[in-house]
């Protein structure tokens, strides 16, 4: 897996101070997308053990305190994506527990394959569905359009 950008420290992409993770890969290719750039899955920098280290050593840190950790794109459930964000979300629930995890993904619920459906135990919330440029509103909270929707997996772990 590839990723583009990944922030330390964000309060933009989910409630709470967090640590942001953009992927690369994304086969929905929504019009009007911000982020085009991360489509092509061989675009950005391999996401190595450093990097998850350093994600992992974030979310443990005690002088920023972060609620969890967001993962965006591309999209994290792009087929290329998957073993590498589930050991990722493992690690986390593992080293780094209660921390909630947000993903952003184009597929909805209905869509996702048996091997994406695997990682909705790991995921908190998952905001769902493509980004509909005829359903652009930008005073939704966490999502683009109105078509996305967010599902709150595990609220009561959070």
């Amino acid at each position: 897996m590839n990723y583009h950008q990944y922030y330390p420290v964000d309060v933009i992409n989910g409630p709470g101070t967090r640590a942001t993770l953009f992927v690369a890969g994304c086969s929905h290719q929504c019009r009007g997308c911000y982020n085009q750039s991360t489509w092509d899955p061989r675009s950005g920098h391999l996401f190595d053990k450093q990097m998850e280290d350093q994600i992992i050593a974030d979310l443990t840190d005690t002088r920023i305190k972060r609620r969890g950790l967001s993962l965006s794109g591309g999209d994290p459930f792009f087929p290329g994506n998957l073993a590498a964000v589930k050991q990722l979300l493992e690690r986390i629930k593992a080293e780094a527990p209660g921390k909630d995890i947000w993903l952003w993904t184009g597929y909805t619920l209905d869509e996702l394959s048996g091997e994406q459906q695997a990682l909705l135990p790991l995921i908190d919330v998952l905001v769902d569905g493509k980004f509909e440029q005829t359903q652009a509103d930008p005073s939704l909270t966490f999502r683009g359009s109105a078509n996305q929707v967010i599902h709150y997996l595990h609220v009561n772990d959070i």
